[in-house]
């Protein structure tokens, strides 16, 4: 019986050891294909204070110009067709939109690989690289410098939210399903007003998160539309065709539609009245918690 045991142990063991391995290895093999995937999803390369390129899409309406703009951060994966689609819609409802990959490790559609772009992502970095992004979209002669939005999902929504509290430029911020900062000192540093969008049946996001979140914004005197739709998992808005299918994305989508067009095309615009130094950045911190929901989010089982 001992001796069964510790055979059982043995290769229980064994194959702890081979998973791990195994796991970190399909990281390892997708991680060293996850660059060559931009080469099809990207248009355009805006250059960081370091002098690294940094790797973007760039859709734009038909005509001169001038637009009003905004700057569409991906999901943890990386950038990817679907958000592709989705700045080409905006486009197309007279939007210069800018979606830049703020992975510098390129990437990716295996979950394994997007948790550890997470884990390991330098937010100072990327909140350096958005911000090189929007002073590059602001120079452009056919963008309204001071009419300038930032949005992102998932991933994106968090760290569009925690960039915005350091660019007093920004005329709204548009958060789909990201992670919260409900600080009141923290949020009254928003210039613009903001937009939230979450799930009912989110596990990684709590829904005392999101009263949170409306609370902050209220204290903080900040003009905020925060909306969860209830039933809806994590991640529910995918790509601009099935969100013409109609339904809960649907709804979302163009409720954000009506959100840029009162902050961006029909307000009176910030950038222009705030050129002021950006505010001191604020470190980000991603707690397992959320990247285990997240995680299961993202592969279907909830």
């Amino acid at each position: 019986m001992s001796r069964l045991l510790k055979r059982t142990g043995l290769t229980l063991l064994i194959t702890l050891v081979l998973a791990v391995v195994l796991l970190f290895g399909s990281i390892w093999v997708d991680g060293f294909f996850a660059p060559g995937r931009l080469d099809r999803l990207t248009n355009l390369s805006v250059t960081a204070d370091d002098g690294t390129e940094i790797r973007a899409y760039l859709a734009k309406p038909d005509g001169p110009g001038p637009f009003p703009a905004v700057v569409m951060i991906h999901e943890f994966y990386g950038l990817r067709p679907d958000l592709i689609s989705k700045a080409e819609a905006l486009a197309q409802e007279g939007y210069v939109v800018i979606a830049p990959n703020v992975f510098r490790n390129g990437t990716t559609g295996w979950i394994p690989r997007a948790i550890y772009n997470v884990i390991t992502a330098d937010t100072a970095q990327i909140d350096g690289d958005v911000e090189a992004v929007y002073r590059w979209l602001a120079a452009q002669p056919d963008v309204e410098a001071d009419r300038i939005g930032v949005m992102g999902f998932c991933f994106g929504g968090g760290t569009a939210l925690r960039y915005s509290l350091s660019n007093p430029r920004l005329a709204a911020t548009a958060i789909f399903y990201g992670q919260i900062i409900s600080d009141p000192a923290q949020l009254a540093t928003l210039s613009g007003q903001v937009l939230g969008i979450f799930g009912g049946a989110d596990q990684s996001i709590p829904l005392e998160e999101v009263d949170a979140l409306g609370r902050g914004l209220e204290e903080a005197g900040i003009p905020h539309e925060i909306t969860v739709y209830e039933g809806q998992p994590h991640a529910f808005i995918h790509s601009a065709e099935e969100i013409a299918q109609g339904g809960p994305q649907q709804e979302a989508w163009q409720q954000l539609l009506t959100f840029l067009q009162r902050t961006l095309k029909e307000g009176p615009g910030v950038g222009a009245q705030q050129t002021g130094p950006s505010a001191e950045r604020i470190p980000g911190v991603i707690p397992w918690r959320y990247l285990f929901w997240l995680a299961l989010g993202h592969a279907g089982y909830l």
